[in-house]
């Protein structure tokens, strides 16, 4: 798959959700219509996978940790950045969703979860706030940020 095909998908889904509120209410939808056993999301993993060798997609690292924002607010995914890290078995940065965040869980090997979370979607309503973590094995995140916007900081 090109960055074209994944661009399209991921304009499909945004443009979808783009007013719905940030909540278990979307969660639940996502993992309905574009859940672990639907085309979208294999498509959609597939091409993650393909990028990230490709080298286009999680192309920088810190702390063990792959990542990359691969697309900006306002362009193909309408108001949502789409950024992809890749993690195995460890912690990541605490952050702030000040607009929330919706995510994407992809394992690639073992029983990898992140936060809990195994292969689907997981929504975090705004304000909220976390260390993201991987534990089981390896993952994929794909993860969508209303306007881009995440603070990393200290917990309070």
């Amino acid at each position: 798959m090109n960055r074209e095909t994944f661009d399209r998908k991921i304009a499909e889904l945004a443009a979808d959700i783009d007013s719905r509120p940030l909540d278990e209410g979307l969660a639940a939808y996502l993992n309905e219509h574009y859940g672990a056993d639907s085309d979208w999301f294999d498509t959609v993993k597939s091409a993650c996978e393909q990028a990230v060798g490709d080298g286009w997609m999680c192309d920088r690292e810190a702390g063990g940790i792959r990542y990359g924002r691969v697309t900006k607010p306002r362009t193909s995914a309408g108001k949502f950045s789409v950024d992809v890290v890749s993690m195995a078995d460890c912690k990541g940065p605490y952050h702030v969703h000040p607009e929330g965040e919706i995510d994407l869980v992809m394992p690639l090997e073992g029983d990898a979860r992140f936060d809990g979370q195994g292969a689907g979607w997981t929504v975090y309503a705004p304000g909220s706030a976390h260390y993201p973590t991987v534990s089981g094995g390896a993952a994929l995140v794909l993860y969508l940020l209303p306007e881009g916007r995440i603070e990393f900081t200290r917990p309070g």
